[in-house]
């Protein structure tokens, strides 16, 4: 990008910003407005009252206004984010003041655990929205850059390289269209095998917004990872940080998509993408489909060996916990020794910190106790099977735009035991009855903790079909997202 950015020349600075807006006259309307269709409303999730922005052609209140959340019949925001020129400029104002903090930002190192406030500048939002232009952003950067004494950061890990990043991904999704966004049909998309793979419309070959649910238990996983339930405190802090506020640290990005991929779940990252495309108020498809390709390495990176722990990585800037308390308050009076894997708490302290370590996450209490769940599996197992799994799939080399990944023949190339539904020769075969998973054993009985293995390793997974049955439960409430999905082609999801 860097070299492509040489080409074009000097950035052009912006154009300053007005200080007024001319008196724009008599609005009144002489014509009948036509209302749009309304039916199917994408957003129905997210209202609870009536949309009213379409009464008039010039707004509820006749005045041309950008309609109130009210107004739109939008449930209240549970994040404390906001947008608006006004807080953007103030943002950049007080970033831009901290000149060291601008002239050496280098995202690699900031903190994924830092919340209040976050490590990164939060500005993404802004710019994804129009309330903050890119090109101000950049100059006001830039001349910090320049007039600064000491060593400055460069690109890609400085501030003005995190646009680079983004349109590096402009660039591919212009390049390849809709495809950009899947698997089938992309020709820079590596193919893996990955359960929950997306269900392609045979007459124009794009994805329908379903999925096929090879696996009982991978769909299992994929719904307890979008909701913060996996039994990992780290997984489950960011993914509740997520679906609250609609923000959550790129290098906590990179952790969820690569325990969902190709470091646990061994899930097709669409399912991934659709998610955060759900819930992100940074949003940018180009962005986000780029990103899960990054990271479940089917295209930009390639080192799929590397994954990130959920017990080790977080530590490395939060040995305390901090953010897993914060965001899995159950967990608050956790000692420091099991905050991260709490399922190895003698059954004592899990008592004494008022949290036990028992079934799925669906109840929120047992008997009148607060409860977390089990591990969904044991991390360093299930990581080790995807490894492998990638690993077959880059031998077989075959890319999402290659004949046999649209008739279903790439299932010749895999083993019918690999991981993911490699069944059969065809794309019949893979979803008749296909429950490859293997269920990790029991935790320990619930009147005592869970042991070490020998040599200091967790004991496996746990029950995560329900868990224990006896005793009087409290059961969660159903769980919404916060943001539609409706961005970009797809439609809105189906499960049959």
């Amino acid at each position: 990008m860097e070299k492509a950015g040489a080409k074009i020349g000097k950035i052009v600075k912006p154009i300053p910003a007005p200080k007024s807006l001319p008196d724009p006259g008599n609005t009144t309307l002489d014509f009948e407005q036509e209302k749009p269709f309304q039916k199917p409303d994408y957003n129905a999730i997210q209202r609870n009252g009536d949309e009213v922005s379409y009464a008039n052609l010039t707004g509820p209140r006749g005045d041309f206004a950008v309609p109130t959340m009210n107004e739109l019949g939008l449930k209240k925001a549970t994040t404390s984010h906001r947008g608006g020129e006004t807080v953007a400029l103030q943002t950049l104002d007080r970033i831009i003041a901290d000149e060291f903090y601008t002239a050496t930002f280098e995202k690699p190192k900031t903190a994924p655990t830092a919340f209040s406030p976050q490590a990164t500048t939060l500005l993404s939002p802004h710019l994804h929205f129009g309330s903050l232009s890119c090109k101000e952003f950049y100059w006001r950067v830039q001349d910090v850059v320049d007039k600064y004494k000491g060593k400055a950061s460069q690109p890609p890990v400085s501030l003005t390289g995190q646009l680079l990043f983004r349109d590096m991904y402009f660039g591919a999704q212009a390049r390849l269209g809709w495809m950009f966004g899947q698997t089938v049909g992309n020709s820079h998309c590596r193919f893996v095998p990955w359960h929950l793979r997306s269900k392609i419309d045979e007459k124009n070959g794009l994805i329908t917004g379903e999925y096929d649910i090879d696996s009982e238990q991978a769909e299992e996983w994929f719904q307890r990872w979008k909701f913060g339930r996996t039994g990992f405190p780290w997984i489950d802090a960011i993914m509740r940080q997520l679906r609250y506020e609609g923000w959550i640290h790129h290098l906590a990005r990179h952790a969820v998509a690569c325990f969902l991929t190709r470091g646990g779940c061994y899930i097709d990252w669409e399912r991934g993408a659709e998610v955060f495309e759900e819930w992100l108020i940074d949003h940018e498809a180009a962005s986000n489909i780029g990103n899960w390709q990054w990271l479940s390495c089917t295209a930009f990176y390639a080192q799929f060996y590397r994954c990130y722990s959920p017990v080790a990585f977080p530590q490395k800037t939060d040995k305390e916990g901090a953010f897993v308390r914060h965001f899995v308050p159950e967990l608050k009076d956790y000692p420091v020794k099991y905050i991260y894997e709490p399922w190895k708490a003698p059954i004592q302290d899990q008592r004494k910190a008022g949290c036990l370590i028992k079934g799925d996450g669906t109840e929120e209490e047992i008997n009148g106790v607060n409860t977390y769940p089990k591990p969904i599996f044991d991390f360093p197992e299930r990581r080790t099977i995807c490894i492998e799994g990638i690993k077959k799939a880059y031998s077989v080399n075959l890319y999402g735009n290659d004949p046999r990944v649209l008739d279903g023949t790439w299932r010749k190339f895999f083993s019918d035991t690999g991981e993911g539904p490699t069944e059969g020769t065809n794309n019949v075969d893979a979803i008749m009855g296909n429950q490859k998973i293997r269920r990790d054993v029991n935790m320990e009985k619930e009147d005592q903790g869970v042991g070490e293995a020998e040599g200091g390793a967790a004991d496996l997974g746990g029950d995560n079909k329900g868990g224990d049955k006896e005793g009087n439960r409290r059961k969660r409430g159903k769980q919404n997202g916060t943001l539609d999905a409706f961005l970009t082609s797809k439609k809105l999801r189906k499960i049959n």
